[in-house]
């Protein structure tokens, strides 16, 4: 085989599209398309993940020989009859180089955009290339994945930061409160690296080195998330039960400066706390040059959270922040890596509240509610054909279906427009072109605007009535 479904972009889409260069009105030239979010979970998307489709699959030569024969003799075999467009590769492969002649418009990386808005366009840059636009639509819709991480993540963030701005003197440590724990649990290293590199638009904790090594690779970041030394379970139990102590101190003993994350529940979580940190090993945490956080990973999170900042608080001590909520000695922190995702997070803050504590005591790690429990109907993503040239003349195309009314699509030429602090999709070609938000970001294989970590975080901050640059 000369290459493989990693490698061959004629293979990267759905069977059935394989045939619809057959299927457009005759004369067609031109196929214009919109992706967006149509409604879902939450208000507001997170626009991230474009530019490692482009980087990784569309830009330069993406067509040879090999490639098509491939696609022809599978093709060929799939659906028994000779569907596949070889003449239309061939025709891109010798006209064009191999490029793909298509222009793609989008709203700048790490924007935050009301859903039921357009996110980015595609068309077709030769006339005799109208097929091309929408047989690209499998491989470029999977960005609702980074883009719905980074939505779900950011919702998240704004949890913690309410809950700091009420209890905490500041919000500086809000970028290292949600650790990711996800690599695991997702269901490829592909999945990961891009899932955490959304979490990563909010945060700066993760331990997911795909998703590091995905804005290193793509988005030119040298670092753009960071972790510390860390127990498990086997790390602990293998000292046996009556070890436990000695675990603790090994990890101590290896670990004798900054932040040290050591897992207290593999036997009871109430002892550990209470008589081998609180006891025992009390001197060596107050005399140590760092943090020890402590991590409970089992029971219900809003009860064992609080009782385990009580016992702490029995045997170290607090003193009170300027708002008035309790802190535990700089030295000693919690992370509650259990049954944490969007839905939980208020519960916990809200109980630590009631307590008076301040949420500055915790951080929080999730694993597979950050990257795994979402779909594509999270964010209600879809791409559409809105916009086609026949036979010289222009035509508007949408749907509307009788039988649900919210998978009506947008009619003509799009325009994404930022005027009093609101965006807002204008249709059928009517827009401001000054307004207009939109970047083209690829066309003629080539990218035409490469995105830095360092801007698409800056473009994730930033207040609704700022314009993203």
């Amino acid at each position: 085989m000369a290459s493989s479904i990693t490698e061959n972009l004629l293979l990267v889409t759905d069977s059935y599209k394989v045939t619809h260069h057959l299927q457009y009105p005759a004369n067609t030239t031109a196929v214009y398309s919109y992706f967006e979010s149509r409604g879902g979970k939450f208000a507001n998307t997170v626009f991230f993940g474009l530019q490692y489709i482009i980087k990784k699959w569309l830009t330069g030569q993406v067509i040879t020989k090999e490639k098509i024969q491939e696609a022809k003799e599978l093709y060929k075999l799939h659906f028994g009859h000779d569907y596949f467009n070889e003449a239309g590769w061939n025709y891109i492969l010798e006209h064009h180089n191999g490029c793909l002649p298509v222009r793609i418009r989008a709203v700048p990386e790490g924007s935050v955009v009301p859903y039921k808005n357009v996110l980015f366009t595609v068309e077709n840059t030769d006339p005799k290339c109208f097929w091309l636009t929408n047989y690209l639509e499998t491989l470029l819709v999977q960005v609702w994945y980074p883009m719905t991480v980074a939505t779900n993540s950011r919702y998240q963030k704004e949890i913690i930061a309410k809950f700091l701005h009420e209890t905490a003197d500041d919000l500086k440590s809000l970028p290292f409160k949600l650790h990711d724990f996800g690599f695991r649990g997702s269901t490829s290293v592909e999945s990961a690296g891009i899932g955490g590199a959304g979490h990563l638009v909010n945060f700066q904790g993760t331990d997911t080195i795909a998703a590091i090594c995905v804005a290193r690779k793509y988005y030119s970041c040298n670092i753009a998330g960071f972790s510390v030394p860390a127990a498990e379970h086997s790390t602990i139990t293998t000292w046996g039960r009556d070890g436990e102590k000695e675990a603790f101190t090994n990890m101590m003993t290896h670990f004798p400066t900054g932040i040290v994350s050591i897992v207290s529940d593999s036997y009871d979580i109430w002892n550990a706390c209470e008589n081998v940190w609180g006891q025992q090993l009390k001197s060596l945490v107050e005399k140590r040059d760092g943090t020890l956080v402590i991590r409970p990973d089992s029971g219900e999170p809003t009860e064992v959270v609080v009782k385990v900042l009580n016992i702490l608080d029995d045997k170290f001590g607090h003193v009170k922040n300027s708002k008035g909520f309790k802190q535990l000695p700089p030295y000693l922190r919690i992370i509650q890596g259990d049954g944490i995702s969007y839905e939980t997070l208020s519960s916990i803050l809200e109980a630590m509240k009631k307590q008076n504590w301040s949420a500055e005591n915790i951080v929080f790690g999730s694993g597979g509610a950050l990257l795994q429990k979402l779909n594509r109907d999270t964010q209600k993503c879809a791409f559409k054909c809105s916009y086609a040239l026949i036979n010289g003349k222009e035509v508007n195309v949408y749907k509307q279906p009788v039988t649900d009314p919210g998978k009506k699509s947008k009619k003509g030429r799009l325009t994404l427009e930022y005027s009093d602090g609101q965006y807002k999709t204008v249709e059928e070609g009517k827009g401001d072109p000054k307004k207009d938000v939109f970047v083209t970001v690829f066309e003629n294989g080539k990218l035409l605007r490469d995105y830095t970590f360092d801007e698409v975080r800056a473009n994730a901050e930033i207040d609704l009535l700022k314009k993203p640059s």
